[in-house]
């Protein structure tokens, strides 16, 4: 049974999230009119500290806490293929989120397939961009459920049958009726909750795991014992040289493809400029460092001996947690990661919602719906993403939700040059990168169904065979197909769409002056 102090503190700290996104709103009242900008993006009106949080509470989602532990405990050493891929995303941010944003804001854009939709002017291309990011949304929205589930399990909180099923739907409505309510400016007050609890209750596990094993060294070396090694320097633990091309490549393509998916898009333009989102970029590695010693506590519980069940590494983390705290800790813990989750599953929600509402309702059913009309469609169509996510992960198997969060993963890397390589140069036909997506997303599609739904696919130029991400694969062979076409079409004299959005047609360089005695 679970322990009575831990299930309080846990409900206290899941009611006062609850509370907090009520009265969000009250924090910083808008008395504009109702628009998509303001429900979606708070207006556009978050500074530095705000964003922080709600940009880092939306990448760093709780199935990631409990994921890339859970891979360290069962694998080893390529679960921190997770630290460098979120540390490539921070100058990958830098560059591209603020350019992004000024783009969006100049012309009024709320989503990647907006800007798509004016760079291009190719109303195809830019229903793709959207779709492809819904289609890759919802199978990640549905694992933040599973995380929560993991967790709850764990401590004996999640009781089975249909119990269980309750107390899901309970945690999730607070939170879904928020956000109906007041769109992303309810997460961001969450988000703050989550980086305090999260960030505290994860410093306490650290100094409980060292106070009872002592220094770093004897818990990676009873680790890398019980995985089949006689120290930390000969066992799983250490990336063989095989590892390494798909070590390196999981951790640049995930790194690209964060950044394309609606919910950190959503996330960035919320900012309240460019040099905010530079100065968050810039900070970000702070919440790196925290998925880093949650990939310690995936060796520490190897070293305590937990035995996780069989499928269920993700749940080695919780169980850890169960054994070494007290119960008012160990209830804030899980309730820090499950309000971890709750945040970017609504975020993703309302980035589903609101690409939707943008590239497929406005711009195929109803073109002159009004402001508020596209509000209420978005709530509507956000609270239907969520209830479907929970009977997504009540009606299927956890192994199934995870197999197309890997596709969803390979997917939305296939609109990188629509959106991102267009931030730079609109020399790439619209046409071309039609082609080059739907080849991407076909090559990329086989690949991990052929590999029993592996992310890391072997390949071979003439000699032996290299395990490489097939994300990036796929990438390649879309990009190349683009170039190769965009030149077919230019000979063809195809025409364009007109671009809107004052960007160069062409990648430029700006040359620096040159130095000199009277030039310093």
């Amino acid at each position: 049974m679970a322990d009575g102090a831990m299930t309080a503190t846990f409900l206290v700290v899941i009611g006062g999230a609850s509370l907090l996104a009520v009265t969000a709103p009250r924090l910083r009242p808008s008395d504009r009119l109702p628009s998509l900008e303001g429900w979606a993006l708070a207006d556009r009106s978050l500074g530095p500290v705000w964003t922080w949080f709600l940009l880092g509470g939306t990448i760093f989602t709780a199935y990631t806490f409990t994921a890339v532990p859970g891979l360290a405990y069962g694998n080893g050493a390529p679960a921190f293929f997770a630290v460098p891929y979120t540390v490539i995303v921070c100058p990958l941010a830098f560059v591209l989120l603020s350019r992004l944003w000024a783009v969006a804001r100049r012309h009024g854009y709320i989503t990647a397939a907006d800007f798509v939709r004016g760079r291009y002017g190719s109303p195809p291309l830019a229903l793709v961009v959207a779709l492809t990011g819904i289609l890759a949304t919802m199978p990640y929205l549905a694992l933040q459920l599973l995380g929560i589930r993991a967790v709850l399990t764990a401590g004996d909180v999640y009781p089975r049958g249909a119990g269980g099923d309750l107390v899901m739907v309970a945690l999730f409505a607070g939170l879904a009726v928020a956000t109906y309510r007041h769109g992303l400016r309810a997460l961001t007050v969450i988000s703050a909750l989550k980086a305090v609890a999260v960030f505290v209750s994860l410093t306490a596990v650290c100094w409980l795991v060292l106070d009872r094993l002592g220094s770093p060294g004897p818990v990676f070396d009873g680790a890398a014992r019980r995985l089949g090694g006689t120290d930390a320097a000969h066992s799983a633990l250490l990336l063989s040289p095989a590892q390494q091309p798909a070590y390196a490549t999981l951790a640049f393509g995930s790194a690209l493809a964060l950044l394309m998916y609606p919910h950190v898009l959503t996330a960035g333009f919320a900012a309240d400029g460019p040099r905010t989102l530079r100065k968050v970029s810039v900070a970000l590695p702070a919440w790196t460092a925290l998925l880093a010693l949650f990939g310690f506590l995936g060796v520490a519980a190897l070293a305590v001996g937990v035995r996780a069940p069989e499928g269920g590494a993700e749940a080695a983390v919780p169980m850890l947690v169960d054994r070494l705290m007290p119960g008012p800790l160990a209830g804030l813990v899980f309730a820090a990661i499950t309000v971890g989750a709750l945040v970017p599953a609504a975020v993703m929600s309302i980035a589903a919602a609101t690409s939707f509402v943008r590239n497929v309702y406005v711009e195929y059913v109803h073109p002159t719906a009004t402001p508020k009309r596209q509000v209420r469609i978005a709530k509507a169509v956000s609270l239907t993403a969520k209830v479907g996510a929970i009977a997504f992960v009540f009606g299927l198997r956890d192994q199934d939700a995870i197999n197309l969060q890997l596709l969803g993963g390979v997917w939305i890397l296939q609109i990188f040059p629509a959106v991102a390589v267009g931030l730079f140069t609109g020399r790439l036909h619209p046409r071309a990168l039609l082609a080059g997506w739907a080849v991407g997303m076909a090559a990329g599609t086989v690949l991990v169904v052929r590999e029993g739904f592996s992310s890391v696919v072997p390949v071979g130029l003439g000699g032996p065979s290299v395990e490489i991400y097939a994300g990036l694969v796929a990438l390649l062979l879309n990009l190349t197909v683009a170039v190769a076409a965009t030149l077919a079409l230019e000979r063809l004299g195809v025409p364009r769409g007109a671009d809107l959005t004052d960007l160069p047609t062409r990648l430029t360089v700006r040359r620096r002056p040159e130095t000199g005695a009277n030039n310093p």
